[in-house]
């Protein structure tokens, strides 16, 4: 973990050096303030003696101006190290997760990826700003004022040597137990912001049923459960204080009584003893800082390893060491593939489908819930590796294939339609960043999004809020389709992208496929028969297997599922979802 996150200092790395460089410099010019101190009383003052308080007065006062520059200077470094490292290390993940196939994303939730960026970053932020200082500052200035005070009267120092003894006693104690707290704090974060993200992207959906309450409720368990366990870890924190306290209250009692004895003995001078009392000082701070020091890595040690599972983690899916960067043309073949989303273990998802699409032909999907529809498209452009078998677009294995390539040349418009905060031409460029207005404009005509943007008054300047909520559910599809368009791709994908469009328009949209893009190869996943009857051939899934592949009417004669549906869709006007379990697939 240590390393991993180190390796992101980069650029940092002389800030990071110089940082405990300034605080040690600065703890010797601190340290030896109290020593000539000491001078002062005893050559100076009690001496009778103003021209050694007015030589050493000067000798103080340069060491303290160069304790104050080489306090800012550290201070500066260690804030640019610090805030350099969190925006590194947010750079880095974001950087890795964009090269995470859908089964890395899988592991982690929305919410949880957002923690590990913000709240976990900024933790690792604070504790290395205070390692680089405080870490360095705080021990060296112990190590430095028992040196003073053992070279000013040894038996007298056994005093502080007690006093650390059962500081790091308590400290030991206290972070034994409360690491193991902090690791399950960071997941209760996660739930929490969870929730969060969860009401405020379906607000609508929670005030159209009156879930407020039950929404309420859910957070108020969610951040219950983090006060508990921050009560918990802050009960054991709170140690820290009455025992460094009493430390400091009994070496001050100590000190004086002892030291009091030792000047009418002789054996110490009145300066030697006020010069102890600042190093004793000195030292309980320095105490209490790695206190806080111990507090802050302990907190941060969880986050840390939340970070760093992230950045460790290596995608699932990679390039070949030697690409193909050319996709001839748009055939598809699924050869006896099987796929698990879950490799080695779990029900699979697909199982034995062997499928020959050729370039420019029209293939229409359906089948019930769960049968394996979207599985099955994801693998054409890699978004999924198989698990038995091949899959080929073009006559080569994609996994033999750039996957930028690939998926530039394989579009696909998903169930989830997302749309990002910008005009529609920012949108719509998504597709091709270059692409002209007159393109953008074709291929929404294409897509009949052209309809709908025209009678914006901005029309293609028209601003999208974020997640695409200020349209339709079905001007949001039409958007997303001409996107893909733009691509002008070899292999066209439709993952029930029209179900919230009539079935006029989703008439028009085909037919316009047909004129404009006649060598693209298209496959069109849908829950309305009407979507997909005049397709080339038709593909009938049944629990992850090929149950039927067929044209409209081969399909209504011969495959019992197909004419289950037709009837249910045309005779009921019902969901095909609705024909029984044998259209159904598993969830």
């Amino acid at each position: 973990m240590i390393k991993t996150l180190l390796s992101q200092v980069k650029q940092y790395k002389k800030a990071s050096l110089l940082t405990p460089l300034y605080a040690a410099l600065e703890v010797v010019m601190e340290v030896l303030i109290p020593f000539i101190t000491a001078a002062i009383i005893d050559e100076g003052i009690e001496a009778g003696n103003i021209g050694k308080v007015y030589q050493y007065g000067a000798v103080m006062l340069v060491f303290a101006m160069l304790s104050l520059l080489l306090g800012v200077l550290a201070g500066r470094y260690a804030a640019s190290a610090s805030s350099g490292l969190a925006c590194n290390l947010r750079e880095a993940m974001y950087d890795n997760i964009q090269t995470f196939s859908f089964s890395n994303i899988d592991k982690y939730s929305t919410a949880g990826l957002v923690t590990r960026m913000t709240t976990d970053v900024t933790n690792v932020q604070n504790a290395y700003q205070m390692i680089l200082r405080i870490a360095v500052r705080a021990p060296f200035t112990l190590i430095c004022s028992m040196f003073m005070c053992f070279l000013i009267n040894a038996r007298l120092s056994l005093i502080f040597v007690a006093a650390i003894v059962v500081l790091a006693v308590v400290l030991i104690f206290v972070m034994s137990r409360t690491t193991k707290i902090f690791d399950v704090v960071f997941k209760k974060y996660d739930e929490l912001n969870a929730s969060v993200q969860e009401n405020v992207s379906a607000i609508r959906v929670v005030k159209a049923y009156v879930r407020e309450d039950y929404e309420n409720e859910k957070f108020t368990k969610a951040a219950g459960n983090l006060y508990r366990l921050f009560v918990k870890a802050e009960k054991l924190l709170s140690l820290n204080g009455p025992v460094m306290m009493f430390v400091i209250y009994f070496c001050v009692i100590a000190l004086s009584w002892f030291g009091a004895k030792f000047i009418v003995v002789g054996d110490l001078t009145t300066g030697e003893l006020t010069s102890m009392f600042s190093y004793i000082m000195g030292i309980l701070m320095s105490l209490m800082m790695l206190s806080m020091i111990f507090v802050m890595v302990t907190m941060s040690a969880a986050s840390g390893r939340r970070i760093a599972e992230v950045l460790n983690d290596e995608a699932d899916l990679v390039n070949p060491k030697n690409p193909d960067k050319v996709i001839p043309d748009g055939r598809i073949d699924f050869n006896h593939v099987n796929f698990s989303y879950k490799h080695g273990s779990g029900k699979a998802t697909l199982t034995d489908i062997d499928l020959h699409i050729r370039a420019g032909e029209t293939i229409g999907v359906i089948g019930g819930t769960g049968c394996g529809k979207s599985s099955l498209v994801s693998l054409i452009s890699r978004l999924y590796d198989v698990t038995e078998g091949s899959v080929a677009v073009g006559g080569k294995d994609v996994r033999s294939y750039d996957m930028e390539e690939l998926r530039n040349q394989v579009a696909v418009v998903l169930q989830k339609n997302v749309l990002f905060s910008g005009t529609i031409l920012d949108n719509l460029r998504w597709g091709n960043e270059k692409a002209a207005k007159e393109e953008c404009v074709e291929a929404c005509r294409q897509a009949c999004a052209d309809e709908f943007i025209e009678q914006f008054p901005d029309k293609y300047e028209t601003y999208i809020e974020q997640g695409g909520t200020n349209v339709s559910g079905g001007q949001k599809q039409r958007l997303c389709i001409a996107r893909a368009l733009l691509k002008k791709p070899k292999v066209l994908i439709l993952d029930d992208s029209t179900s919230a469009v009539d079935t006029a328009t989703d008439a028009k949209i085909r037919s316009a496929f047909t004129k404009a893009i006649p060598g693209t190869t298209k496959l069109i996943i849908a829950q309305r028969i009407s979507s997909v009857q005049d397709a080339d051939r038709i593909l009938v899934l049944d629990e992850g297997r090929v149950n039927g592949f067929d044209t409209h009417e081969n399909l209504l004669a011969t495959n019992k599922i197909y004419k289950e549906i037709y009837d249910t869709q045309i005779k009921g006007g019902g969901d095909f979802d609705q024909t029984g379990n044998k259209t159904g697939g598993a969830a």
